[in-house]
């Protein structure tokens, strides 16, 4: 039975930030049904180098050398990775939290069982070590990711918490080895979970327990950028 009818009311903080030659926007937004949605956005200035060529008749025959496309005279635009990492301290109902990572597994039905072949239902591993939180996203293998509080059963003898539901993201592709990504380890992987005292430098090297403590959630959000070039267009 519904008692009561309310409007949906959304309460957005804007950031925006100026990074070398981009503009990152961030809106948080805050609704009274709890949920929380952030929307990321980016601007500016193209990434690009310098190059004698004036158009691509110039451009060596193998054009797979270059680094990027051409889009203006003496100008090619970078091809580059864009990585953003939010450090989420949710503290939900007190410090003590819990990591879970809930995986759909596939279920085969037994000869004469069921005229279908298989079914789904979801598993729930819950994080003991840094280790077990560290989540390389895969699209034929998809997870859900929570942060509970055991202690703090619902109505429903539920763990309180909240989903961590992701949008598009992508990964580096750089080799591991490369010095670049050296500086950027934490873009190996999507998700980390860690001690809330730590910083990102401390991540992995001590594996420490991590259920039903003060934890922190690390996400990194990732872009691709492939510049592109101006087409114009008739119409007849």
């Amino acid at each position: 039975m519904i008692r009561e009818a309310r409007p949906k009311v959304t309460h957005v903080a804007r950031i925006a930030a100026s990074v070398g030659n981009y503009d990152y926007i961030f809106d948080w937004e805050f609704q009274t049904n709890g949920l929380i949605r952030v929307k990321v956005g980016l601007s500016g200035m193209l990434m690009v180098k310098g190059t004698p060529w004036e158009n691509m008749q110039q451009a060596p025959n193998n054009q797979d050398d270059m680094s990027g496309i051409l889009v203006s005279e003496n100008v090619i635009g970078v091809v580059h990775e864009l990585f953003i990492t939010f450090h989420l301290d949710m503290d939900i109902d007190n410090i003590d939290n819990s990591f879970v990572n809930v995986i759909r597994v596939k279920e085969e039905t037994l000869p004469g069982q069921s005229p279908r072949k298989n079914y789904l239902k979801a598993k729930r591993n819950v994080a003991k070590i840094e280790n077990d939180a560290k989540i390389k996203l895969k699209l034929y293998d998809p997870s859900e990711f929570c942060v509970i509080n055991p202690s703090k059963p619902s109505r429903l003898a539920n763990p309180t918490g909240y989903k961590i539901v992701l949008g598009g993201t992508a990964a580096s592709l750089l080799d591991s080895q490369d010095p670049p990504q050296l500086r950027s380890a934490f873009t190996n992987t999507q998700m980390w979970v860690s001690k809330g005292e730590d910083t990102l430098a401390l991540w992995s090297d001590r594996n420490r327990p991590i259920e039903n403590r003060d934890i922190v959630l690390w996400y990194t959000l990732g872009f691709h950028h492939v510049t592109t070039y101006h087409v114009k267009k008739t119409f007849q």
